[in-house]
């Protein structure tokens, strides 16, 4: 078994719902059993800001699934939820990103792994560290020493 951690996060739709049939699907993936997930995150948009809120979470899963096809599982949870990738951070019903497979690093078309800008995103790092405060990203080192440099990143749980 890997233990894999998944960012959630969406902004239109029923957003608290959505995380919540995201967790209950992944836990559904073949060969993976949800571990622990975060509380649940209000953020402010990244990127493109002008849009709604979003409300994040990350989920910690044990999988004996490959890398790749963990991924395929993730998206076709996303495709259930009409997810559209109409322009980069764009507003969403459903994001589900892989951030960490294990200790791997890996880069391919399609699939890096750590995800590539988790060390600059609040609302990742938050739920993140609630699962594991000592968690590292490989190749970069403890992730809790990254969370102040995105002090400025509006995080807020949202009970």
């Amino acid at each position: 078994m890997t233990l894999a951690y998944v960012g959630l996060g969406a902004n239109l739709g029923e957003p608290r719902r959505q995380l919540t049939e995201a967790i209950i699907a992944m836990s559904g993936l073949p060969e993976t059993r949800l571990a622990s997930h975060s509380s649940f995150y209000r953020t402010a948009p990244v990127g493109f800001e002008n849009q709604p809120e979003f409300l994040n979470a990350v989920a910690a899963l044990d999988t004996r699934l490959a890398p790749g096809a963990l991924l395929q599982g993730l998206q076709g949870i996303e495709r259930r939820h009409h997810r559209e990738r109409s322009f980069p951070n764009a507003p969403r019903t459903l994001d589900l990103d892989l951030l960490l497979f294990g200790d791997d690093r890996i880069a391919r078309p399609g699939l890096t792994v750590p995800h590539p800008r988790m060390h600059e995103r609040a609302f990742v790092l938050q739920p993140l560290l609630e699962l594991d405060p000592e968690i590292s990203i490989p190749g970069k080192g403890k992730a809790s020493a990254f969370l102040s440099a995105c002090a400025s990143q509006k995080v807020e749980r949202a009970d």
